[in-house]
């Protein structure tokens, strides 16, 4: 009897405990990551950045599932790892990163919240149900993100931005794709060793890219604190974290695994505070609550829909 029990909390805290712990994960560090993409672009081009951070992701993991000898994907396997790679790196991860050279990291934030709005809207137009609670919860969620970030909506007017906001809402749209695609093709070979055989395509596809435009440096002329920003988003942006955000996505519903990206700014806003000194004021603490209460409306749809399946 005893051994029931404990194999049933067991069960119980792998099926609900694991995801939602990963996805807390992705939501504080990939909200560091703006911080150290910022960082990192200012010494040098932003493309060759992503590229650099994508080959050294991908060789690790790519190393790691050679010594396990893992099998490679086949047939039509690469046809998805080519996609992904294209969807998640090349465009969503290369173009954001383009993207804060010429934006704040909090504007790049915002954007970034809209990923769960296109995936409410690019699920709908697939045809699937979407519960009416969870996409109010999004929808509040966004407008409180805004209110955090209140002091910099005007950057969305500023010429010099518009280019800056153009491709990080591109890159906001590729990754709802590749978020979406993800979830329906990661079943039919391993995730992880698909994740870097996508990193590692990408970077080869950004270094040719740059090396075609001429918008490269050499590694020399890279400084320290490029090279730091650089490990810090490898470690905890390429390797642990994309790790943790596949087993959210492949355990939690698209809606629900994607709100870590209205988490995201508020973990740079606080970053700021401690780290640069920045004020949080009475917008950042009222669209805190608002944001929160979002969030709150969205878990509650979730939880409401598993006791009806359960009934």
């Amino acid at each position: 009897m005893r051994t029931k029990i404990k194999n049933a909390v067991s069960s119980k805290v792998n099926s609900i405990g694991l995801p939602i712990l990963a996805l807390c994960w992705v939501s504080f560090f990939w909200g560091t990551t703006w911080i150290a993409s910022k960082e990192g672009v200012k010494h040098m081009p932003a493309l060759q950045l992503a590229a650099i951070r994508q080959f050294i992701g991908g060789f690790l993991y790519i190393s790691f599932f050679l010594f396990k000898k893992t099998p490679w994907p086949k047939g039509k396997q690469w046809k998805t790892i080519i996609i992904l790679s294209i969807l998640n790196f090349v465009l969503s991860n290369g173009l954001s990163t383009w993207g804060v050279k010429y934006i704040s990291s909090g504007l790049g934030a915002i954007i970034g919240a809209i990923v769960p709005l296109w995936i409410v809207i690019i699920s709908f137009f697939r045809g699937e149900r979407l519960v009416r609670l969870a996409v109010i919860g999004l929808i509040v969620s966004f407008g409180g993100i805004c209110l955090i970030f209140y002091d910099h909506l005007s950057d969305f007017i500023k010429p010099d931005f518009r280019f800056g906001i153009f491709i990080s809402l591109i890159s906001t749209l590729t990754w709802a794709f590749g978020s979406l695609y993800t979830k329906k093709k990661a079943a039919s070979f391993n995730p992880y060793f698909s994740l870097g055989l996508q990193m590692f395509l990408s970077s080869i596809l950004l270094f040719s890219f740059t090396g075609a435009t001429g918008t490269s440096v050499p590694l020399s002329s890279i400084p320290a604190i490029s090279w730091w920003s650089i490990a810090y988003l490898v470690i905890f942006g390429s390797v642990l974290t994309f790790i943790a955000f596949i087993y959210a996505l492949q355990h939690l519903p698209a809606q629900i695994s994607s709100i870590y990206a209205y988490i995201n700014p508020i973990i740079a806003v606080i970053l700021g505070a401690v780290i640069f000194g920045e004020t949080l004021n009475a917008s950042i603490a009222i669209g805190g609550g608002v944001t929160l209460f979002g969030l709150y409306m969205v878990n509650y749809s979730l939880r409401k829909g598993r006791k009806s399946t359960i009934s």
